[in-house]
């Protein structure tokens, strides 16, 4: 992976943190989560005019992530009601790379190094650490916070290995994100208003600033990895956007008030550990 797409993706996994520790602040999290995710879908929508159009060949892939997207969105919601953020966060995160990276090598013929691979391992093993001993002992976790979370992680393995091939054969990484973006708020903004009804965009309306810029982290992120995997081994990508897991811990400490503990600060240094190997590798 070359220098400067390294660098963004670590650009990603800070906008990635930041808008999920959004939709754990405040409002009701699906209220929260289409709040972001519609505030997203808007910017797409107006930057659809010089979007170029992605090629037919891409759009079941982008139909198929739509609705893996809104089915990580209503798991993230469901595992955030009953876990702390430092910890639902990682579990949700940190299982999908190593999906990924096992569907990529044997099933779509991607090759890593060694040195990559151990990376990957790395990361991956200190982001479990910090999900079973960074935040509540994981018997003392709600089981169906624990379960939603899991699930949430086949999403993201889901949603990713989808934007990967459907951005690589839709001729635009931009295009196929801005399209991906706009279809997506909109099946958010849709299932809201089948669950809660009008009334709950009364109650988003004073927080539009907050969405706007949720929205805005979110679009930026995934945009970023989108292009990525444009670049870059698909598995790579999916690896160190989980970095975003050590931005996550920082936000739930400061912010969140959340325990900081000797466990956290292991799983830490074992994910920059992953992420040095997987920049030499």
């Amino acid at each position: 992976m070359e220098a400067h797409v390294f660098a963004l993706v670590l650009v990603a996994a800070a906008l990635h943190a930041g808008w999920n520790a959004v939709v754990k602040l405040g409002l009701d999290r699906l209220l929260a989560i289409t709040l972001i995710a519609g505030s997203a879908g808007l910017v797409a929508l107006l930057a659809l005019p010089f979007a170029p159009v992605p090629d037919p060949a891409a759009w079941p892939w982008l139909l198929t992530s739509i609705v893996l997207h809104v089915g990580y969105n209503v798991c993230l919601v469901q595992a955030y009601r009953t876990g702390d953020f430092g910890q639902v966060y990682p579990i949700a995160r940190g299982t999908a790379p190593l999906i990924v990276t096992l569907v990529a090598v044997f099933l779509l013929a991607e090759t890593l190094t060694p040195a990559a691979l151990l990376g990957i391992a790395l990361l991956v093993g200190g982001v479990w650490l910090m999900s079973l001993r960074g935040g509540r002992d994981l018997a003392r976790m709600d089981r169906s916070a624990l379960g939603f979370a899991l699930l949430t992680s086949a999403f993201i393995a889901g949603y990713t290995l989808t934007d990967g091939q459907g951005a690589r054969v839709a001729g635009s990484a931009h295009g196929y994100t801005m399209w991906l973006f706009a279809l997506d708020g909109l099946a958010m903004v849709l299932l809201l208003l089948a669950l809660r009804g009008r009334h709950a965009f009364a109650v988003l309306r004073p927080h539009w600033k907050t969405g706007l810029g949720g929205g805005a982290m979110s679009l930026g992120a995934y945009w970023i990895a989108i292009w990525a995997m444009t670049e870059a081994p698909i598995a790579l990508v999916a690896a160190l956007r989980e970095s975003s897991v050590l931005f996550a811990a920082a936000i739930s400490v400061v912010i969140l008030r959340e325990p900081l503990t000797r466990w956290r600060a292991a799983a830490a240094l074992s994910i920059v550990a992953g992420v040095v190997m997987m920049r030499l590798g």
